[in-house]
């Protein structure tokens, strides 16, 4: 595996180093600290902030010192200054126990705007420990506090941020195996109930053990969102398009309908072996059974016009 940094602006995001700051992160010097990550210092959860890692359409993502680990701390930017919105296929039956919060999100008060960004920015604490506890490959989360995540900084083998997919090139055959790893993990974060919703090359990092999963504030729960299958299908189809650049045979597949249909049939397990091919089975229909039952409405629909007129009469 080659990693080759692409001239190419990456959709919706960009790396934004101090060009005179060291490439190392053990070696950087701690900068002026944001105005967003000054609670956590002065509550004692940061003690140094090294440098910003990234900027993205929802947020923005700081190297930290935490006693004698680093760790990033990611900042959510407000709803007004997202290019990513708070659409409601994502937020679909989402639930809050406090009932006061519930009615307020739902009149779209300035309380319950206000509950509403916190909901959104507490779901992907939320997916990220449910997802860590099903064995999805994820960054471990730390700490959620005043809007700001605190969670694991992915490394490569050097000790330095990984990159994400779409800054790296692959071998035919390292394309597939990234392919079949993914593929594994959409499983298991389905067996845990739960659909990223926004999946593609620009939110998953290559770590030393393998891609990670990031960036789950979208994440909807499949059991109670009716847009789950179709996100599901269209992350599949998303990094089987990106790996499909290195090896064309992945073209062809259809892990998303397939595992989709597994779990509709409750079929699904984590260690499910996947073929990437999908049959539907349409069951021949019987014409004679749909002649009965149109028959049958049409005679008990006489019978009641024959009631209504008689009691007319009467």
């Amino acid at each position: 595996m080659q990693f080759q940094p692409r001239n190419e602006k990456p959709r919706g995001e960009s790396h934004n180093s101090d060009p005179g700051t060291a490439d190392s992160t053990r070696l950087c010097l701690p900068m002026k600290i944001p105005k967003r990550l000054q609670p956590l210092v002065e509550d004692g959860l940061i003690d140094a902030v090294l440098r910003q890692l990234m900027s993205g359409k929802e947020a923005m993502v700081f190297v930290v010192r935490c006693g004698e680990e680093i760790r990033c701390a990611k900042v959510y930017k407000e709803a007004n200054k997202r290019s990513f919105r708070q659409a409601v296929d994502y937020t679909e039956n989402r639930k809050t126990k406090n009932t006061r919060r519930a009615r307020a999100m739902e009149k779209g008060t300035r309380y319950g705007r206000k509950a509403q960004e916190e909901a959104w920015q507490s779901a992907e604490v939320d997916a990220l420990y449910r997802l860590g506890a099903a064995g999805v490959r994820v960054p471990v989360a730390y700490n959620f506090h005043e809007g700001v995540l605190l969670m694991e900084l992915v490394t490569d083998a050097d000790g330095e941020p990984a990159p994400r997919l779409n800054d790296i090139e692959f071998s035919a055959d390292e394309a597939r195996g990234h392919h079949r790893m993914l593929m594994t993990q959409v499983v298991r974060m389905l067996c845990a109930g739960v659909v990223h919703g926004d999946l593609s090359e620009f939110n998953v990092l290559v770590g030393s053990g393998g891609p990670v999963i990031i960036d789950l504030p979208q994440a909807v729960d499949a059991a109670g969102n009716n847009h789950a299958k179709s996100m599901l299908e269209r992350d599949v189809l998303n990094l089987t398009n990106y790996f499909g650049r290195y090896a064309p045979d992945l073209l062809t597949t259809e892990y998303g309908k397939e595992i989709w249909s597994l779990y509709e049939h409750g079929a699904l397990t984590p260690d499910v072996q996947l073929r990437g091919r999908f049959e539907l089975v349409l069951k021949p229909v019987d014409l004679d059974s749909v002649v009965r039952e149109i028959d049958d409405a049409r005679a008990e629909e006489a019978a009641r016009r024959m009631r209504m007129a008689e009691k007319a009469v009467r």
